[in-house]
């Protein structure tokens, strides 16, 4: 009997599960939208009802339509959006407010406030992070403070706070854990004791009987309920979304890294053992831990990417489907002088500017459609060469080529024209849905049915290879023009 690993993807905009074989490829897939709610700008929230039922919908429709029962999965690995918070009853598994989103700002006045009391050092030192309103401390924060009766419900020990692999894995088997890559998202947890820190809590004044157990990334933490899926499933893989990826990508030595373009563009180094102090404001964050043993990594986080894609498709009306975006680009030989910095919702790594604002530089008559697509693109691009460039001087380690994962990544012209900017091979592996892929070999790992990193990474193929052709000046001074544009988008809203 032929066994699999079940992957459940929980992201921003939809719900996958994927079926893996042995050789690491895919049996099958299903996947379902759900609905982002903006109930103010600048907030984002998701109904977590809505993402248990189409997380589990998903689970039973990739089983059902491929023939495949309970007995045949080995394992279930869980990987998740970062960041979301959820809060719910303890009694009876329902939320107490609808999810808030890694991409929300609500609490942007409070991390300034945090600054302005000198805290940013105390949590960076701690966690790794800087104070921003994406981490999960302030958003629970606001829950507690804003629901009404939370905040007293929660001191009782009748609420429980989860990231959305809490959420997950409480729905399927009533256990309320965590795992280190997760837990080190929050501001809360301290990455260097790997516990949850007092100091913190009280900053925050979060009490810690609403936190939940932190477990390793990979290892058996509890069964699936039989009415669910057919049978008791081990659930032994958990990583947040990015870390999964890196995993994915068998980045599995120090200063190898990934990029992810998704909603937004996420690139991690491993940095092996140590947790290197960023000195160019990116984030040190947990990897993952597997046999008491954690690996670290570097992280730059860049908001909007594909957003920027699904705006020109939504908002302006210019492409019918996010795919169109390359062929409307190629349609220019160039952006004629228009640089577009997406910063819908801010800017991350390394500006850290929560009211910067998309901008839309050069616009002349000549401008067409295609010209936008195509510094849409560039501006992608240009977000990730400046993280890049944040990670080689706090890691001291020149990067030798960059593995790349996502829907955007499909994006051949977005590829090359990265690997310009980057003067770097840009390198598209085999099977480019590296965040299930992490997911599942998480939990392959803690059940035997893999038996090393190193037979995960003899998996590892390569797909298409992109080398750099720009030269070194044309390169400087497009990365020039490029940060003018990002200082006139900066600190835009009052």
């Amino acid at each position: 009997m032929t066994q699999y690993i079940l992957a459940l993807d929980q992201g921003t905009t939809s719900s996958r599960a994927i079926l893996f074989d042995h050789d690491g490829r895919i049996h099958g897939i299903a996947q379902q939208e759900f609905r982002q709610i903006f109930p103010e700008s600048g907030w984002v929230e998701h109904d977590a009802g809505e993402i248990w039922r189409s997380q589990l919908a998903v689970a039973q429709q990739v089983l059902k339509e491929n023939g495949v029962t309970a007995e045949q999965i080995a394992a279930i690995g869980i990987t998740n959006q970062r960041e979301t918070v959820v809060l719910w009853d303890r009694a009876t598994g329902e939320p107490v407010a609808n999810a808030i989103v890694w991409q929300d700002h609500r609490t942007a006045g409070l991390c300034d406030a945090l600054r302005e009391q000198g805290k940013g050092q105390v949590f960076q030192q701690k966690t790794g992070l800087v104070i921003d309103a994406y981490f999960s401390g302030t958003k629970l924060k606001w829950l507690l403070d804003q629901v009404p009766g939370a905040r007293t419900r929660a001191e009782r020990g009748e609420l429980a706070f989860g990231t959305v692999d809490s959420w997950l894995i409480f729905k399927l088997c009533g256990k309320h854990v965590v795992d280190t890559s997760n837990a080190s998202r929050t501001l809360l947890f301290n990455i260097h004791t790997m516990q949850w820190d007092e100091e913190l809590l009280a900053l925050l004044d979060i009490p810690a009987g609403i936190l939940p157990q932190v477990v390793p990334s990979s290892g058996i933490v509890g069964h699936s309920a039989v009415e669910l899926l057919g049978g008791a499933i081990p659930i032994a893989g958990i990583a947040g979304d990015q870390q999964a990826a890196t995993f994915g990508q068998a980045c599995h030595r120090p200063g190898m890294a990934k990029n992810t373009y998704g909603t937004g563009c996420f690139m991690l180094m491993n940095t092996g053992k140590q947790a290197i102090a960023s000195r160019n404001n990116l984030l040190t964050t947990v990897g993952w831990t597997i046999a008491g043993q954690s690996d670290y990594m570097l992280e730059g986080s860049v908001f909007n990417a594909g957003a920027a894609v699904q705006w020109l498709r939504d908002g302006l009306g210019i492409i019918k489907t996010s795919a169109d975006v390359e062929a409307l680009a190629q349609s220019v030989p160039d952006s004629g002088g228009v640089f577009f910095v997406p910063a819908f919702a801010g800017l991350g790594a390394p500006y850290w500017d929560a009211y910067a604002r998309g901008t839309i530089l050069g616009i002349s008559r000549g401008t067409t459609a295609g010209h936008i697509a195509r510094a849409t693109l560039a501006g992608i691009a240009y977000q990730s060469a400046d993280v890049l460039d944040a990670m080689q001087r706090d890691a001291e380690i020149q990067l030798t080529e960059l593995r790349v994962d996502g829907g955007a990544a499909r994006n051949d012209l977005l590829m090359q024209f990265q690997a310009d900017v980057l003067g770097v091979p840009v390198v598209r592996p085999m099977v480019t849905e590296t965040t299930a892929l992490g997911a599942a070999y998480l939990a392959g790992l803690a059940v035997g049915y893999w038996q090393s990193t190193e037979e995960i990474a003899a998996q590892w193929k390569v797909e298409k290879r992109f080398e750099p052709l720009m030269s070194a000046d044309e390169r400087a001074q497009r990365l020039a023009q490029w940060r003018r544009a990002v200082q006139r988008s900066q600190q835009w809203l009052e």
